[in-house]
């Protein structure tokens, strides 16, 4: 019989958990570097040495853009290759490139403000009388969330005094649904009792019932960069129906899918994507109610739809200025997001379905076949998000894992490893650098993007955790589950 070693001791497994610190070698040769933007524009080629870091990098080329003054962080790649450590330990230690040869490096400017990891609980909030199935903050304040349940009731929550706010009665089936209108002055919820009601968030009035679908409504949205936003709600009865909020009256019903519709966006050219169990995603002109498209690629019902641009049509809230944009400032920077996208100029749309894929598209330039498939998760992919500035994309599977895909070639950049259960959802931070999940093993968990490490786990649920979303000015992340409580948490 073999011999079998004994288990690791308490002070090995904590020996293995440090890291162990990179050492350079003194003698590495200098490279020649040459910087370019993500549209292509090269700056000269300077000699750099072998072993320098990420913050080096960071120095040099704000000095080279004459920005010593006020500096600007950056990201760099090699290729598909991301520098994070260094260019010895990301490039050369491998032997992946040659000393001898030109290395460029692609650069892409960050945010200048910075989101902390949210680590604390700061608030359980209790009012609801089933699970909490939808959270979203207000699009232009902290202060303000709102929670959808299973009691058939909508809360609206002061986040500052940690106090309800609003509780709203008048669905008689449970709310799967909440969506806050551009300006923040309205919130429509959408219930399991085929109807979407909307509310004064200030008063927690009715402001009224639109009652057409005739059975559940699946996911609200309302349309971007308008004054007087119209409202899109998509239902289990395979139509979409575009409502004028002020009539309460249905402009458009879009009829097309052949099963019930699963998610509907809206997006800043004027077009509505909606994705359904018949494995299609349709796009149609918001105008003139008219089928554009209809897109294929997926072999069972798909889940989830998100644009690239989806931050910056929800929110109205600027945190590098601190003001509440108007509606031509809100136009102006999409326009410019669009013009500079990673992945070439136009809205870029993520679908993730039951085939356990994940598949890019562009709908002006290519609709009839996908960018790309990202493979790699085993079980059903619940949720898909782009990062705020367009760079990567998180999704979220049942298969207890979070993975990042490149947005501009679909190609897979890490797996987030820490969950023991299925993976619910996934939400960004206004700054791209963090990414949060919440899942069936009770926990909301925070990840670095950058270092693909694990920043905060905070387990405070005591049962699997549903909804999770993270404000507009990255101060504060809601979360809610089974256990009813409404969580606020806080670095």
């Amino acid at each position: 019989m073999a011999t079998q070693l004994p288990p690791p001791s308490k002070r090995q497994k904590l020996q293995a958990q440090k890291p162990e610190l990179a050492v350079l070698p003194e003698d590495f040769p200098s490279v020649q570097v040459k910087f370019q933007s993500i549209d292509g524009q090269p700056l000269e080629t300077v000699l750099l040495p072998g072993t320098s870091s990420q913050r080096n990098l960071e120095g040099l080329l704000n000095a080279l853009l004459g920005q010593d003054d006020d500096p600007h962080p950056y990201t760099f790649s090699a290729g598909d290759i991301d520098i994070i450590d260094g260019l010895y330990q990301d490039v050369y230690k491998s032997g992946i490139r040659s000393t001898e040869e030109v290395l460029t490096l692609t650069y892409l400017p960050q945010s200048v403000f910075r989101v902390k990891p949210v680590t604390r609980c700061t608030a359980e909030l209790q009012g609801h009388g089933g699970s909490i199935l939808c959270a979203q903050f207000a699009p232009h304040t902290s202060t303000r969330c709102a929670t959808g349940a299973g009691d058939n009731t909508l809360r609206i929550w002061d986040c500052d005094t940690q106090t309800p706010l609003h509780t709203l009665k008048g669905h008689t089936g449970w709310v799967i649904g909440v969506a806050w209108s551009p300006a923040g002055d309205v919130i429509a919820s959408g219930s399991m009792d085929n109807s979407v009601r909307l509310w004064d968030p200030q008063s927690g009035a009715a402001l009224g019932v639109l009652s057409r679908h005739t059975k559940p409504v699946m996911s609200l949205c309302w349309e971007p960069l308008v004054d007087k936003p119209r409202l899109a709600s998509a239902s289990k009865d395979a139509t979409i129906k575009i409502w004028n909020t002020s009539r309460k009256q249905v402009d458009f019903t879009l009829s097309g899918h052949t099963a019930a519709v699963t998610s509907v966006r809206w997006g800043g050219e004027g077009r509505l994507y909606s994705s359904s169990y018949d494995q299609t995603i349709k796009c149609w002109d918001a105008k003139t109610g008219t089928l554009i498209h209809n897109m294929k690629g997926h072999a069972a019902r798909i889940n989830h739809l998100a644009l690239s641009t989806d931050h910056i049509l929800r929110t109205t809230f600027d945190p590098e200025t601190g003001k509440i944009l108007t509606t031509s400032e809100l136009r102006a920077r999409w326009t410019k997001a669009v013009k500079t996208a990673v992945g070439g100029p136009g809205e870029r749309l993520i679908s993730s379905s039951d085939d356990m894929q994940t598949l890019l598209w562009h709908p002006f330039s290519e609709p009839s076949k996908p960018l790309a498939r990202m493979h790699g998760h085993n079980k059903v992919v619940n949720c898909a998000a782009f990062s705020p500035d367009g760079r990567l994309v998180a999704t979220a599977s049942f298969d207890s894992t979070v993975r990042l895909w490149d947005a501009k070639t679909g190609a897979f950049v890490a797996t987030l490893r820490g969950h023991v259960g299925a993976v619910y959802w996934c939400v960004w931070s206004a700054d791209s650098r963090l990414l949060a999940s919440c899942s069936q093993d009770t926990t909301v968990k925070v990840w670095d993007v950058r270092s693909r490490k694990l920043v905060s786990d905070v387990a405070t649920a005591q049962a699997e955790v549903f909804a999770l979303d993270w404000s507009c000015d990255g101060r504060r992340a809601v979360s809610g589950g089974a256990d009813r409580m409404c969580r606020l948490f806080a670095h």
